[in-house]
């Protein structure tokens, strides 16, 4: 039998989660998941407030430009913030253009929140 666990070992980061209940585990997973659909919900707004369609950043060879990237984020505070997240992620990527596009899973994402046109190659 493994030995009870101190009041102090209880409080340690690493053991937080291990200890922790299953539903709250999985609303961790959730709350990432929610953040960065809220995110690509943010950017799709952003880019067609700024003259951008979906599919800018939906099609691998598309995407945007570092320049186009830096406009946006002045423009749109919020930009700069979502792109992290999304590149974090693993939703965002440069592609071998330098351009700002979704990976597969961003793309997948996208098509789940807005349809199959928003993201027709995903």
């Amino acid at each position: 039998m493994p030995p009870e666990l101190t009041p102090s070992e209880l409080t340690r980061p690493e053991l937080a989660e291990r200890l922790a209940p299953l539903p709250y585990r999985l609303s961790t997973a959730a709350n990432v998941q929610r953040s960065l659909r809220q995110c690509l919900s943010i950017a799709a707004e952003v880019l067609y407030d700024h003259g951008h369609v979906l599919e800018t950043i939906t099609l691998s060879q598309r995407g945007l430009t570092r320049r186009e990237l830096l406009t946006l984020g002045s423009v749109a505070p919020t930009w700069a913030t979502c792109q992290q997240v999304m590149e974090d992620s693993g939703a965002a990527t440069f592609n071998d253009y330098d351009r700002f596009v979704l990976t597969r899973l961003g793309r997948e994402l996208m098509f789940d929140m807005f349809g199959q046109g928003a993201a027709d190659c995903a």
